[in-house]
């Protein structure tokens, strides 16, 4: 946890974006009831750890659903109009490599990783300065 912590506070010195992780071991049972995908659960838990709520809406939420190894990536509107969807895509494929090894950290920190590069594209710091980090940069364990 403390590794993934550190990862989301070094990424975020090169981007004004907000990266937040969540994992969950299984779905809600409220969810499995209604049928949710990890997809759906992953925009639920956007909104419940109010990604969405940075000042740019550029926050990032990657969010693990150990039980069924899935990964999803869950872009702000901010990043939605200037990230293809493919490139979100890459992410959760480089995630699923260490996944699917049961390497969950390795796979956060390489999901950060990626995140990073595309934030620091479309975000980058301006004159060093660092910015206010609006959401918490340690995992949420969901469930």
């Amino acid at each position: 946890m403390n590794a993934i912590a550190a990862a989301v506070a070094a990424s975020e010195r090169t981007h004004t974006g907000q990266v937040m992780v969540a994992v969950e071991a299984d779905l809600p049972l409220d969810a499995l009831w209604r049928g949710h995908t990890a997809r759906q659960r992953a925009e639920q838990a956007f909104a419940q750890l109010r990604t969405w709520d940075t000042e740019a809406n550029n926050g990032v939420l990657l969010y693990l659903l150990l039980a069924d190894h899935a990964i999803e990536v869950v872009a702000d509107r901010g990043l939605r109009s200037r990230v293809p969807e493919a490139q979100w895509a890459e992410v959760c494929r480089r995630m699923q490599q260490f996944l699917r090894e049961g390497e969950h950290e390795a796979a956060v920190l390489a999901g950060i990783e990626a995140v990073t590069v595309l934030l620091a594209e479309q975000f980058p710091t301006t004159d060093g300065v660092q910015h206010e980090d609006e959401l918490p940069d340690r995992p949420h364990l969901l469930g």
